[in-house]
């Protein structure tokens, strides 16, 4: 496309997320600093929000990117799972036998041995869901009952949420206040501020390869953030189509 003519590597501003498009602005620095040092410490469940476009599966995978050998992830990234379907994703993340996947208690046994077992050899289990505002109740619940598997001293199991604020709306509902406190820290995931928008930008063009300089006009920024709002994946939306005007 315009990649030549930019003498570009690759899109800077794909809306797939790629943990190299990662930009350490303060908002999201700090959810990935808060998120590493809370699992550090065995907090049992932890969520995190933002509006759509905010940039929440960016930094969930930025965060399985940065944790280290010490910790199993299972990661699901599309949780329209209802409470069974939702036991298999997990067991099948921690290499669970399929043997036992057809009977309901067989497969809590066996996903409860797989996670002591990995207790054993020192290693913190970590299960992320982004999307969870999509989390039928049902499996919200289970999810919750999943982290009851402990050992005298130690969480088998950890969870982060990600979801959009409609999480937070599903959780103040009566049926889940067991689940509600469960939650050790939440945090919101803000939009970009107006200094914050030029920085952004150009990381992802360097990230791309370019080396020119500053791409975007001070008016092209004004804009951009009036228009987008500092929603993340609408600057990407509108500066791919700012580039490819451009290039036309």
């Amino acid at each position: 496309m315009y990649l030549k003519y930019y003498d570009l590597q690759e899109m800077p501003f794909a809306l797939t997320p790629c943990v190299n498009f990662f930009c350490k602005l303060p908002g999201h620095h700090d959810g990935l600093n808060v998120l590493l040092l809370h699992l550090r410490h065995g907090e049992g469940f932890i969520k995190i929000t933002g509006n759509v476009g905010s940039g929440k599966t960016l930094l969930c995978r930025t965060l399985l990117d940065h944790l280290g050998d010490e910790f199993v992830t299972a990661y699901i990234p599309n949780p329209d799972l209802d409470p069974m379907m939702l036991r298999k994703a997990l067991a099948q993340e921690l290499h669970v036998s399929q043997d036992s996947f057809n009977d309901p208690h067989a497969l809590l046994t066996a996903i409860n041995q797989r996670l002591m077992e990995l207790h054993a050899l020192q290693k913190r289990v970590v299960l992320l869901i982004d999307e969870a505002q999509a989390l039928p109740s049902e499996s919200l619940e289970t999810v919750r009952l999943l982290t009851n598997l402990e050992t005298e001293k130690n969480k088998l199991l950890q969870v982060v949420l990600f979801g959009q604020p409609e999480l937070d709306m599903r959780l103040n509902h009566r049926s889940l206040r067991q689940l509600k406190q469960r939650i050790a820290f939440s945090y919101r995931l803000p939009a970009l501020k107006r200094p914050e928008l030029r920085i952004y930008l150009n990381h992802r063009l360097v990230t791309a390869g370019y080396r020119h300089g500053d791409l975007f006009t001070t008016t092209a920024c004004w804009l951009l953030f009036h228009k987008s709002k500092g929603i993340p994946r609408l600057i990407n939306i509108l500066a791919h189509k700012a580039m490819m005007a451009a290039y036309g």
